[in-house]
């Protein structure tokens, strides 16, 4: 496969089986054929308007069918696509289409309407309209995309507050599969799940592991994404056999594997754990179950600048052994990594040192960010070698005597939480951007195996320091995507600071692991003969769960005031133990608010606490 742009080898892939299924979501499939047919169109309508090698192209679409027609339109048209997804706020998605200058966008009829307004850039249907004139110029007439030429620009957070763009080309990603061949022996009969959105480079690994070895992607719709016992339904009914996750999504679906007692077995071959640190005592009652063969469990440590994956570690039983290390494994083949200390100089095997990653993974940089690119991406000679070209990670790591690398934790603020790389500076330039907040730090803490930010400010004189998180919580979700915004913003006097003058993080942590007082907001609403009402008791686990200073309104989405999936996860179990039943999160229809939680319970219990259901349900849909 190498040498080839993306879009050609999957080309080879419909050639061969235009009629073998290439993606299914939501009850809906498309075969290699049909899915070559529709991004051809696309890329017609595209080159008409200006696209060809090297152009950047947003898209703007949820995982879905139209998302693969319109990614691969894109390439097939020369350009390289710019995800856009359509949760971020719309002052995000702003600043994106500043960042690149895209001028043209592909866009689902759904996310076109969350894209906000910009001059000079044409939003183009992924599917043309019928009756549209879809001939053009033929592939062989147009100018076609290199292996050298981008592929993709996927941002990730940054330190000056905003996000970087990262420039990938094609064979880049097509040399990963090529380099880990041997491994994992990918083909036809693998069905691969697309469980991450198109902004996080996971997707990368998990479109293309599928395309370009004719295999089936099995899309996760987003909802289901936070119903663990409802997406192990679905690696069941759909036969997945490659299963890419986060370790944080892994312990949900760990919980949903023990708890399941129905029909049907997985027929998984292979899972791959990437995007943030493994802590190998999640896996123990999973390879109690399952053991360690079948299916395999990987370990790839990866940079979105190394073009996803970098490394690569099985994971065995054998591993429980050493819980406290987190394996990261060697190098993919056409990798090197060096171990360097605060010289610049290599480090022997045994002693810690910062991660430096070279070889045919390495990307291009950052777009126009040159200094950036200069700082991060360096050239050096190590122990007599050539001179290469390194990304300089980052993170600090530790060579074993056996060879292995483990990976020791982060050499700067750089955070990592459910598999996104954060620049705390990014969301604590957005809170300061607040005109009541002085100052502000932002950190990571572990709520029971649940890792979530917190903020911490100093409020600005007058401000009223108990309406002032819910006004933070606002003000972030205007402004940054859900990943990067605060579970919880705490008011405090002042930033404390270590004797060296530095923020001491660890007092901060320390104030998390303080959790408020229970507040009991049944007291706050009409008082209930026997029980509190079921919105009451909802409202009560949901402000538990989540650890806020306040209860939580009734009709706000529990994700945008600091839920994560695995803490949704947790708040429907206590709401089943509380009452008794078995709801799973999908009644919500998509609405995760304590109204509509609490309406599912009445529901199903009988329970109306002193108001008819009609009201409620108006209410509901008030709120909503």
């Amino acid at each position: 496969m190498s040498g080839r742009s993306l879009h050609e080898i999957f080309r080879d892939r419909a050639v061969e089986a235009p009629e073998r299924v290439a993606v299914t979501a939501s009850g809906e499939q498309v075969t290699y054929g049909e899915l070559d047919a529709r991004a051809e169109a696309l890329a017609v309508r595209l080159v008409a308007g200006g696209v060809r090698p090297g152009v950047l192209v947003g898209l703007g679409a949820p995982r879905g069918i139209e998302l693969v027609v319109g990614l691969l339109g894109i390439l097939k048209a020369g350009g390289a696509y710019v995800p856009l997804d359509p949760d971020y706020p719309a002052a995000r998605l702003l600043h994106l289409l500043e960042d690149t200058e895209v001028r043209t966008v592909v866009a689902t009829a759904e996310a076109a309407k969350t894209l906000p307004t910009a001059p000079d850039v044409e939003i183009l249907p992924i599917s043309a309209e019928a009756g549209a004139d879809t001939t053009g110029a033929a592939q062989g007439d147009r100018e076609a995309a290199t292996g050298s030429d981008l592929a993709y620009v996927i941002h990730t957070s940054g330190s000056t507050g905003l996000p970087k763009g990262v420039l990938v080309e094609h064979r880049q990603v097509v040399r990963l599969f090529s380099a880990t061949r041997d491994w994992f022996g990918f083909g036809p009969e693998d069905v691969w799940t697309l469980f991450h959105s198109a902004s996080f480079d996971f997707s990368v690994w998990e479109i293309w592991g599928a395309l370009l070895h004719g295999g089936r992607l099995v899309v996760v719709d987003k909802d289901l994404t936070r119903r663990p016992a409802d997406l192990h339904a679905l690696l069941r009914a759909e036969r997945v056999t490659v299963l890419n996750q986060t370790p944080s999504a892994f312990r949900q679906l760990d919980t949903a594997d023990a708890d399941h007692q129905g029909t049907g077995e997985l027929a998984l071959r292979l899972v791959v754990f990437g995007g943030e640190r493994l802590d190998v005592r999640d896996l123990a009652g999973w390879l109690e179950r399952h053991g360690d063969a079948c299916p395999r469990l990987v370990n790839m440590y990866g940079i979105t600048e190394t073009c996803v994956h970098a490394s690569y570690r099985p994971i065995t039983t054998a591993d429980l052994d050493t819980p406290e290390h987190s394996p990261i494994g060697i190098p993919l083949p056409d990798l090197e990594f060096v171990l360097a200390g605060p010289d610049g100089a290599a480090v022997p095997d045994g002693t810690p040192g910062e991660l430096l990653v070279s070889g045919a993974g390495v990307t291009r940089g950052y777009l126009d960010r040159p200094e950036l690119t200069a700082e991060r991406f360096t050239t050096g000679s190590f122990g007599g070698g050539p001179v290469t070209r390194h990304y300089r990670s980052g993170d600090l790591a530790v060579r074993t005597p056996d060879g292995e690398l483990r990976y020791l934790g982060r050499l700067d603020d750089q955070l990592k939480v459910r598999g996104f790389r954060i620049e705390p500076r990014e969301i604590e330039h957005c809170l300061l951007g607040h005109p009541q907040v002085r100052s502000a730090v932002v950190v990571t803490h572990d709520y029971d195996g649940d890792r979530r930010l917190a903020a911490f400010v100093v409020a600005e004189s007058g401000a009223d320091p108990d309406a002032l998180p819910a006004a933070l919580a606002a003000h972030t979700a205007a402004a940054l995507p859900a990943h990067l915004r605060p579970s919880a913003h705490r008011v405090i006097d002042a930033i404390p600071l270590t004797p060296q003058g530095k923020t001491d993080r660890e007092a901060l942590h320390r104030l998390l692991d303080e959790a408020p007082a229970p507040v009991h907001p049944s007291s706050s609403l009409p008082p209930s003969p026997s029980e509190p009402s079921a919105v009451a008791a909802v409202t009560e686990i949901v402000h538990e769960v989540l650890r806020s200073p306040q209860p939580p309104p009734e009709g706000v989405d529990l994700f945008d005031i600091g839920a994560t999936s695995l803490a949704f996860v947790r708040i429907v179990t206590q709401v089943n133990q509380r009452f008794g039943l078995r709801l799973t999160g999908a009644e919500l229809g998509g609405e995760a608010t304590v109204a509509r939680l609490a309406l599912c319970v009445e529901e199903r219990t009988g329970r109306h606490a002193g108001q008819d259901s009609g009201a409620h349900d108006h209410h509901v849909k008030e709120q909503a």
